[in-house]
């Protein structure tokens, strides 16, 4: 599994998305991020994401991004980890 530190993050690498709810999205994220709850991403993979592109998940404990990285890399998805 692929992870990497916030600092490292820059756009041109891709999609920077928040797994946290819409509220705590609002209330606090990265800037550039954009926000797919993990429960809407988990059921939607194939409908929200494009596997010809690539992807750095964050959330505020690091237990959902690393679930969900470890689960679209299994479906051939370009997928990383980023730790706040």
């Amino acid at each position: 599994m692929k992870k990497i530190k916030i600092e490292e993050y820059s756009p041109s690498m891709g999609t920077l998305i928040d797994l946290e709810d819409e509220y705590s999205f609002l209330v606090n994220h990265q800037n550039g991020a954009i926000n797919i709850p993990y429960n809407k991403l988990i059921y939607n993979y194939e409908k929200l994401l494009d596997k010809n592109k690539s992807y750095y998940f964050y959330c505020s404990g690091g237990s959902k991004s690393r679930k969900i990285v470890s689960i679209l890399e299994l479906y051939g998805y370009n997928v990383t980890q980023v730790v706040l």
